[in-house]
């Protein structure tokens, strides 16, 4: 790039919007700096992806004991404290892996917040670093709802952090992270009860699946409250009341997963220009601001993409081959697969069921696997499938709702991202007896 700036890229944060891409722009010999604030990898090792799927193992395993309770004899018990410690054992050393990997690729990494002084500069605790380009990779952090008491709610991070399991937990919100913490907290031994600001969980799914894990949940003791407005917390933090417009609930613990919002303030954005909204960083097609030399990845940035893990890593390392010459094409995001953590678990890929069936385009196929043979071995009472077709029959989507969704759509990934015909999916010979051949044996 040029030897007239300190470093040819620097980030700001440093979770999979910027290591991803960082450590591999670093081998090809780009000099680069990280930025970081707070803990190193940011909110998906810390306090997302990785401890929610920690605490979840265990419920997976008294979910299978209880389907096949005739077979495996006995009732087991989550015991919190253990599973949080567990949580604590695989998570905690993660920040200082992921800055010793990126420190070992020659990467300077700068402990301090970053704001931007103008499109090559930044000031990071009161001294400027300049550079080539800068990524914002700043992410997002929980939304707060703004009623009076409204520091007694917690939020993700505190949840998983939680030393003691509540006896009840009111949790506010309905979307990923209520669903999948109401699940844990439920398998656990928690009483939950779910405030709904609307009458639809899990909006960008399909309802039908939806209402599957729902009306499951609801079996298993959670309580759903519809068209729930909050007004007011009081009382104490471990002993509260919550005042809705449908009546008070009293809880010992509330978390505020009312959604996440990105985090744009006091970076410098307007002082520079660079252009924003409520969504986040303005980017163009190559991922870059409103600004020459700025651009943003991860969650933070407006792609129109599911604000995921996945989506992040993608455009971190599509920025590393544009800085490094590689290509000099827009970005073209591939197909995108989401999951809910619940149980049982959704999960889709490609073309949703709602979009598919509002066009000929498309051909829909449904499919209930529960009574197929292979989820008989482990009585999976909730087993469906869609699958969506192009006119040429290439699969285009895919959605499940099962035990295994996240597994299913995982293996089939390829024939929507590559978008396989009939012969070349033909040409591919599974391992069998695995949920992966059954998966295939519907294309």
């Amino acid at each position: 790039m040029t030897n007239s700036f300190d470093y040819d890229v620097l980030y700001i944060g440093a979770g999979h919007g910027t290591f991803d891409g960082a450590m591999p722009l670093a081998a090809k010999g780009y000099k680069v700096a990280v930025v970081e604030a707070d803990k190193i990898g940011g909110t998906c090792p810390n306090w997302g992806c990785n401890g929610k799927i920690a605490l979840d193992l265990p419920v997976q395993l008294k979910e299978t004991q209880q389907r096949l309770k005739n077979i495996i004899k006995g009732d087991l018990s989550i015991d919190w404290t253990q599973n949080m410690l567990n949580k604590h054992k695989v998570i905690d050393g993660l920040p200082g892996a992921i800055e010793g990997g990126l420190k070992a690729f020659g990467i300077d990494v700068l402990h301090g917040y970053g704001k931007l002084v103008d499109n090559h500069t930044v000031d990071v605790d009161g001294k400027n670093y300049s550079a080539d380009k800068i990524v914002l990779a700043t992410g997002l952090r929980p939304n707060r709802l703004d009623v009076p008491g409204k520091e007694m709610a917690s939020d993700s991070k505190e949840f998983l952090n939680l030393e003691e399991l509540p006896v009840h937990i009111a949790i506010i919100g309905s979307g990923y992270i209520a669903m999948e913490f109401a699940t844990i907290a439920n398998a656990a031994g928690s009483e939950v009860t779910v405030l709904m600001h609307g009458d639809r969980a899990l909006r960008q799914f399909d309802k039908e699946y939806v209402d599957e894990v729902v009306n499951d949940l609801k079996e298993k003791g959670v309580k759903f409250v519809e068209n729930t407005e909050i007004k007011e917390f009081h009382g104490e933090k471990c002993k509260m009341t919550i005042e809705t417009n449908n009546g008070p609930i009293f809880t010992d613990f509330a978390l505020d997963a009312t959604g996440r919002i990105p985090n744009v303030e006091n970076i410098g954005l307007d002082e520079v220009g660079v252009k924003y909204d409520e969504r986040g960083i303005i980017v163009d097609d190559h991922l870059q601001t409103s600004v020459e030399g700025i651009y943003a990845s991860g969650d933070v940035a407006v792609t129109g993409q599911p604000k995921l893990t996945p989506t992040a890593i993608f455009e971190s390392q599509y920025l590393t081959s544009l800085f490094a010459g590689e290509t000099t094409d827009p970005i073209e995001f591939p197909a995108i697969p989401t999951v809910v953590f619940t149980s049982p678990r959704i999960a889709q890929v490609g073309v949703s069921v709602e979009e598919a069936k509002k066009s000929d385009e498309y051909t829909v196929e449904e499919h209930d696997m529960a009574s197929d043979w292979y989820r008989a071995i482990t009585n999976e009472h909730i087993a469906k499938r869609t699958l969506v077709f192009d006119k040429q029959h290439h699969l285009v989507g895919a959605t499940e709702v099962s035990p295994e969704a996240d597994s299913v759509i995982d293996s089939i990934l390829p024939a929507v991202a590559l978008q396989l015909d009939k012969s070349q999916i033909n040409k591919i010979v599974h391992l069998f007896p695995t949920i992966g051949s059954d998966a295939w044996q519907q294309l």
